[in-house]
């Protein structure tokens, strides 16, 4: 196995395995009230924003890496020109990293919600975020435009901004294409 598939693989099971040693710590001990709501919660406000904050930074990091790898470079590149060759798989690969990314950056605003830094510097992209939404069709379709592309480079770009400022910056995380199949 290539240096460069380790690398990548760990950057794909790494947070999986975290957020399941995560989530198995959440599920032990808790007091009465919590055990018959069946939410685990984190014991303190700092634990909470803490897992806010990494939770946003995977989310919005695997939107970014789907929205270029999959949309902007290829896009950029001529792929999705009528007669370009591949032409229909760049399509279809870019479709599928619309609705994942979508999917992502509604996840990313979710988790930052934990955080009040990261919610109040990530207000301002959510209108942008929720324009993303039928990106995946036009792409898939063949309909998408340099202003589509450009709004999702954009987006991206905003939602690592506000990252940064809140203290928790993005960094493009590929997702496999079973993963962008998935969603």
């Amino acid at each position: 196995m290539s240096d460069r598939a380790r690398a990548r693989r760990t950057v794909v099971v790494l947070p999986l395995v975290c957020g399941l040693l995560l989530a198995g710590s959440a599920c032990g001990g808790g007091d009465k009230k919590e055990k018959s709501t069946g939410e685990a919660s984190p014991t303190s406000s700092i634990e909470k924003q803490k897992f806010a904050k990494t939770r946003f930074v995977t989310n919005a990091g695997l939107a970014a890496g789907a929205s270029y790898q999959w949309i902007v470079k290829p896009y950029r590149n001529g792929a999705f020109k009528k007669g370009a060759d591949g032409r229909t798989g760049a399509l279809v690969k870019a479709g599928l990293a619309g609705a994942f990314t979508y999917n992502r950056l509604k996840a990313a605003t979710r988790n930052a919600q934990g955080d009040p830094t990261l919610a109040k510097a990530l207000a301002p992209v959510n209108a942008g975020i929720d324009s993303l939404k039928g990106l995946g069709g036009k792409l898939r379709k063949g309909e998408a435009t340099d202003s589509d592309v450009n709004s999702v480079d954009s987006v991206i770009n905003k939602v690592k901004d506000a990252g940064k400022s809140a203290g928790a910056p993005v960094t493009d995380k590929v997702p496999s294409a079973g993963e962008l199949q998935k969603g």
